[in-house]
């Protein structure tokens, strides 16, 4: 890894545009909304009868079977694991050429493995089935709760934002990541939902999950591979 790129004062960025390391609130919020979400969802409460109000009406409108069908789909892929890691994979890249560092390589595979860990655990936990499955909600072979894209969009997105702040690239790379950390999950959510793949419950839990996954990213890079890089830039070469 580099230590001068880490260990180095960021250079001046964009006004209004940080590293987007969520607030202490706001993982607090994240964690009570999943919690009362998944409690109220579990005793058959009034948002999983919100969810079926929606769906109902989602349904109506048919968007699968017309020709908004392909353009509505386009923006769920704002939270596509295939895409978001494409654009990842260019900036890893670039970075460990250019900067000569393999820290957002670790932040992104640390990222990885906490998405895929805790979101798979929900959806086999709770086996809330999608709406394509009307009249049944909770079984074994259910896996949409919560929302996988919603939740990548946020911690992923959010991941290239700090990368791309802290490594002070040009600007209009700042802007467009930031634009992207901010309306990708949101896009993402509503086309889910939209297309009818996704319940309102599931976009909204996977927006708190990711928001909360982000958090924990930063505070393990800030005990593990911050404190180590800074460590190494500090020690005394032979």
């Amino acid at each position: 890894m580099d230590q001068s790129s880490t260990a180095a004062s960021p250079a001046p960025q964009p006004p209004g545009i940080g590293i987007g390391r969520p607030p202490w609130w706001a993982l607090v919020l994240a964690a009570l909304v999943t919690v009362a979400v998944t409690v109220d969802l579990l005793s058959r409460g009034w948002l999983e009868r919100m969810d079926l109000r929606v769906s109902e009406v989602v349904s109506d409108w048919d968007l699968r079977n017309s020709d908004a069908y392909w353009p509505v789909w386009v923006f769920t892929q704002a939270g596509g694991r295939g895409f978001i890691l494409i654009v990842l994979a260019g900036l890893v890249g670039w970075l460990a050429i250019r900067r000569r560092t393999l820290v957002p390589l670790v932040r992104v595979a640390m990222a990885l493995v906490l998405l895929t860990t805790v979101v798979y655990s929900f959806k086999w936990g709770t086996g809330r089935t999608a709406p394509a499955y009307p009249g049944s909600f909770f079984h074994r072979d259910g896996a949409s709760y919560p929302s996988g894209h919603v939740a990548n969009a946020v911690l992923m997105w959010g991941v290239a934002r700090w990368q791309v702040v802290q490594f002070s690239l040009p600007a209009p790379v700042q802007r467009a990541v930031w634009l992207l950390s901010i309306v990708g999950p949101l896009v993402t959510g509503v086309a889910m939902v939209a297309l009818d793949f996704h319940w309102v419950t599931d976009a909204v839990v996977g927006l708190a999950v990711g928001l909360l996954l982000l958090g924990v990213v930063h505070a393990l890079d800030a005990v593990t591979v911050s404190r180590w890089v800074r460590a190494r830039a500090g020690r005394t070469q032979p």
